[in-house]
């Protein structure tokens, strides 16, 4: 029988940090407990990186496969040389420009990061998160903290507290809930070991943002959907993942033409005895009135899509939807890691 933990729930304004609860937090990692916690991009599941005990708890509460690697989160860059065994000019770089920020780099590690964290791989993934709270609370601690999104593995991730008490609750032994966050996405993953940095999950850093730096990157071609044969160096290349219990249906194509489409099959699905709803837009949302519709943001700003795309996924489930009919956005920038989110969340794409 599975254990069940008590779980305390502490609130914390991100601006006015309450270094009690800090402090109260930092001792449980260090006793080898488990933490959740907010940064800019989702909420983590925080645990000593050091501690393979620890670790363990992290994929026992998530549901997580072993194979799966954990992005380790350090509080300042000099940490980085404790655990990585050599860091590259281009990792330099990009540290000096987006770190603190969301972007985790793959580096070859120091065997002080154990198998548990790698999934048995020679790099490791490390991040310097911006966020104050997660910031406070690795530094308090004196330990780089492992922490993937704090949801059930395969689940949209959590953005805000409810969602991780939706899924953990009992299973970690503190939620600090520091609002919503502000990317909605995880940090984006590139792999510096070679000469051209790899881009294996998109996400707030753009691989524009990482070309102005190093001159040239390029995307892994497993970004888009999951591959069970690949060995993972990155959460999310995999497995799939983000998926609500509904069925998501992607549209591909011209505004006006998935209008339609979706339209159509509303009807159609609807018809089947079916609940359906429709994840639209600001722009777009006058096209399907009378419908069951959320509008995820506004296509002329990208960061109102990726910071509400799981809280809408979630959203539909609490509603009882069996079926989403979610649009499209231009793969531009943040577009890109918006879309690699929808296509592993969705089990059908329609082209128009």
């Amino acid at each position: 029988m599975e254990e069940i933990i008590k779980t305390k729930i502490v609130k914390m304004d991100p601006e006015n940090i309450d270094w009690h609860i800090i402090k109260e937090a930092a001792e449980i990692i260090n006793k080898g407990g488990v933490v959740v916690f907010p940064t800019e991009t989702v909420y983590g599941i925080g645990a000593d990186a050091l501690n393979d005990e620890a670790v363990d708890k992290i994929f026992s509460a998530k549901g997580r496969p072993q194979d799966n690697p954990l992005i380790v989160h350090i509080a300042d860059f000099d940490e980085l040389h404790d655990l990585i065994e050599d860091v590259p000019d281009n990792a330099v770089k990009l540290a000096e420009k987006y770190w603190p920020g969301p972007l985790t780099m793959i580096l070859y590690k120091k065997n002080i990061l154990s198998d548990k964290i790698t999934a048995g791989l020679d790099t490791a993934a490390i991040r310097l998160p911006v966020s104050k709270i997660a910031l406070a609370l690795i530094k308090e601690s004196g330990k780089p903290i492992a922490a993937p999104s704090a949801n059930i593995s395969g689940k949209p991730s959590p953005t805000e507290a409810s969602h991780v008490i939706e899924d953990l609750m009992g299973k970690v032994d503190m939620i600090i809930d520091g609002g919503s966050t502000e990317i909605g996405l995880e940090s984006t993953v590139a792999d510096i070991t070679g000469d051209v940095a790899v881009i294996l999950r998109p996400g707030g850093i753009t691989m524009e943002d990482i070309v102005s730096v190093l001159g040239d990157c390029k995307y892994d071609p497993a970004i888009i959907k999951c591959d069970e044969k690949i060995i993972p160096k990155s959460p999310g290349q995999k497995y799939r993942h983000y998926s609500p219990r509904a069925k998501v249906i992607l549209y591909k194509g011209k505004t006006e033409d998935i209008a339609r489409k979706i339209n159509e099959d509303y009807e159609k699905i609807q018809s089947e005895g079916k609940r359906v709803g429709i994840m639209s837009t600001v722009q777009t949302e006058n096209y399907y009135r009378g419908k069951v519709t959320i509008s995820c943001g506004d296509r002329t700003n990208l960061l109102t899509i990726s910071s509400n795309l799981f809280k809408c996924l979630r959203d539909f489930d609490h509603m009882g939807t069996e079926v989403i009919l979610a649009e499209s956005v231009d793969e531009e920038g943040l577009g890109k890691a918006i879309m690699n989110r929808l296509g592993k969340a969705s089990s059908e794409t329609i082209n128009l």
